[in-house]
């Protein structure tokens, strides 16, 4: 089997925010999905290992900030190559709390939603949490992130957490 075929389907990237108390943590991910228009409900991807899952499994909340094409790679690097448990990445960002209160990210991004899960399902490694969308706006108009655009033209590489990580 050639999963290389899997690089064909098509991503976005995006930062995922969630909190856990007062603390706030945002990862990059490149699935998410919209499932229904009426109620609007996306899906997301998390793997379990990460800090976000954990603050997502507790508060059931969180947001998509959907990134621009032209955002710098240390900033997607800062969200997908650092740890939450190891450096606040929310600090010197600049980010507001949504309805939920979880962070929405404003640099860099062309639109967000926030969602309240509404239904979980475990995938092994990752989790896929399904939210009804209980917020949106847009921030700035421009061209989404493509993850085929950030591999080809930015020359980014895939975190071995990420659901499209192959060795």
């Amino acid at each position: 089997m050639n999963t290389k075929a899997l690089h064909k389907l098509g991503y976005g990237l995006y930062v995922i925010g969630s909190l856990k108390g007062d603390r706030v943590n945002g990862q990059i991910a490149n699935t998410v999905f919209q499932v229904t228009s009426e109620p609007p409900t996306i899906a997301v991807s998390i793997n379990k290992s990460n800090l976000t899952h954990e603050f997502i499994v507790e508060t059931k909340v969180f947001t998509v900030s959907i990134l621009s094409q032209d955002t710098p790679l240390n900033f997607i690097g800062h969200f997908g190559f650092k740890s939450g448990r190891e450096v606040d990445k929310l600090k010197d960002i600049n980010h507001k709390p949504g309805e939920t209160k979880a962070p929405v990210i404003i640099d860099h991004t062309l639109a967000y939603l926030e969602a309240k899960v509404v239904n979980q399902v475990d995938v092994g490694t990752h989790t896929i949490f399904i939210g009804e969308v209980v917020g949106a706006d847009i921030v700035i108009e421009g061209e989404p992130m493509t993850y085929a655009y950030y591999h080809q033209v930015k020359r980014g590489t895939t975190p071995k957490t990420a659901p499209s990580y192959i060795k």
